[in-house]
């Protein structure tokens, strides 16, 4: 009697078991103040904001600053951090040769160099036009710069000044190293400054200015 009681029992819970699980939900009611959910859409937020700001002459007023501010910019370029005029003459030459990452083809699929080969851009191109690097706030060494070189021979640029405002001034052109790019490929700290091509490299000259004198 015990053994089929048992078995009776064993075979209870393994039906329990094999037994899909069914799970009951329940209603426990509503225990606080329900709000619906609402999200603005975006779009429609800023249009409305916008159209707010056009309404007032705030977004008049907002794109006339930031029109001023960027002709600021453009006329006044941020200068080049780190120049100095030079006080002791300095020259030095600096390679352009480049390692390529990756295979050169032309237009025809023709192959031109490979992937680890060194090139040399001065192989292949002159520079004729010398780089002349001048602070455009030094009264000396602007008219050093415009007294010894043309625009045919010499490209002069600025790493302070307002090249806008000398190009119409003198009416000719000017330029500007924008963040320093050149400068700090070259190696150049102080000005006036001179890059130009010498075989198969660029000769850098930091040149002094003596006191009072163009040259």
């Amino acid at each position: 009697m015990l053994a089929g009681a048992a078995g009776i029992a064993l075979l209870s819970v393994t039906a329990f078991l094999a037994s899909p699980t069914r799970s009951v939900a329940r209603d426990y009611g509503q225990a606080a103040q329900a709000f619906p959910v609402i999200e603005p859409d975006l779009l429609s937020t800023i249009e409305a904001r916008l159209k707010r700001a056009e309404a007032t002459g705030e977004l008049a007023q907002t794109n006339e600053m930031f029109a001023k501010r960027v002709e600021a910019k453009v006329r006044r370029p941020t200068p080049v951090a780190g120049m100095s005029p030079a006080i002791t003459a300095r020259e030095w030459d600096y390679d352009p040769s480049v390692r390529l990452e990756r295979d050169i083809h032309d237009q025809k699929g023709n192959l031109i160099a490979s992937a680890g080969q060194t090139i040399n851009p001065l192989d292949f191109v002159t520079i004729k036009q010398a780089l002349v690097f001048i602070d455009g706030d030094d009264a000396g060494q602007l008219a050093w710069a415009t007294s010894h070189y043309t625009d045919l021979n010499a490209k002069i640029i600025f790493v302070r000044g307002s090249p806008l405002e000398e190009m119409t001034n003198r009416k000719r052109r000017f330029y500007f190293d924008q963040a320093g790019k050149l400068t700090s490929r070259f190696g150049i700290e102080h000005t006036p400054a001179v890059v130009r091509q010498n075989g198969r490299a660029m000769r850098v000259t930091e040149q002094v200015l003596k006191t009072g004198r163009a040259g």
